[in-house]
């Protein structure tokens, strides 16, 4: 999915600086962050899958008639909830 790579590549940047420069690599998750910047660390990663997230959009019309017509055929309805969390982000109110 575009927007999962998307997202990922903005956290991967955030925590880019952090990489170990002893022997790690980011690729292998060594990270080494300062106490006092982890604060600031959380804020940034928050914020980038925020705007990854506001870049999505609304579903249109065909992608919800798509995703409900596959979720029809699933033998639960569980599985059918399951589908629909997957496809599209649903906000409870």
């Amino acid at each position: 999915m575009p927007d999962e790579h998307s997202a990922t590549e903005r956290v991967l940047a955030v925590l880019r600086p952090y990489a170990s420069n002893f022997s790690g690599t980011l690729g292998r998750g060594d990270l080494v962050i300062p106490q006092r910047e982890i604060p600031r660390v959380i804020h940034q990663i928050l914020e980038a899958v925020d705007e990854v997230e506001s870049e999505r959009g609304e579903a249109s019309e065909l992608e919800v008639f798509q995703v409900l017509s596959d979720a029809q055929r699933l033998p639960s309805v569980q599985d059918q909830a399951k589908r629909l969390q997957r496809s599209f982000l649903i906000y409870k109110r």
